[in-house]
């Protein structure tokens, strides 16, 4: 027990002269800033470059913070521009023995019989397409019609309207064929919102489409930013 005693006091007393030692050291220490309290008083996790460490550390997660940031940002920017990305319809008016029209105005073609529909942009009560997200779009129509007597006249014209704007149009006025059909197809680049639709001119008509001839489609191309 004394001997134990002695062992502790004469290492304390080395310690103790050690520290003073080297506190009281005037020359250049070995690692520049090294703190000599730390060193000799709370020596776990000390060293003399804790602090440039420290430094290092910090500057290395605010870069890091950075880089997440600019990802961030970079990912938001890639969905809004892909986001609308699956955009395709297509549908077809319902069969019908008798005729659409004539009509005393221009009337929207209601294209019921829908057998896609990605993106959800086209109505089928209203006929028309509303473009969910800017891009160039791909539309085609096509007009089919067949006269219920022989001799008897074709008389049809149907246009592609882009807000209300004429794009495109096809038409049939002879006496020469009892059945007759025509497509257009075109491009078309749409802001968010814009309505693509095909109407029916005052006056003329659609007969015979039995078999659902009548068709409107359209997709997207490819997305841009507005």
């Amino acid at each position: 027990m004394i001997l134990c005693l002695c062992s502790r006091s004469e290492a304390a007393t080395a310690f103790d002269l050690l520290r003073e030692t080297a506190v009281s050291w005037t020359g250049t220490l070995p690692c520049g800033g090294w703190d000599c309290e730390c060193a000799f008083r709370r020596q776990q996790g000390c060293c003399c470059v804790a602090k440039p460490l420290f430094e290092l550390e910090e500057a290395t997660f605010m870069r890091l913070v950075g880089l997440w940031e600019g990802l961030s940002h970079l990912n938001s920017q890639i969905e809004e521009v892909t986001a609308g990305s699956k955009i395709a319809f297509t549908a077809a008016m319902l069969p019908m023995s008798g005729c659409l029209g004539p009509f005393t105005s221009n009337m929207s073609i209601s294209y019921q019989s829908v057998s896609l529909n990605q993106g959800n942009g086209y109505n089928s009560a209203l006929g028309t397409f509303t473009a969910p997200h800017a891009g160039l779009f791909f539309f085609s129509f096509t007009a089919y019609s067949k006269a219920g007597d022989a001799g008897e006249r074709l008389y049809q014209k149907l246009q592609l309207m882009k807000n209300g704007q004429l794009i495109a149009s096809s038409w049939e006025d002879n006496r020469e064929d009892s059945e007759d059909s025509s497509t257009q197809t075109v491009l078309l680049q749409l802001r968010r919102g814009c309505q693509v639709y095909v109407e029916l001119l005052s006056g003329r008509q659609l007969c015979g489409d039995t078999q659902g001839h009548n068709t409107f489609s359209g997709y997207l191309i490819y997305p841009f930013s507005e």
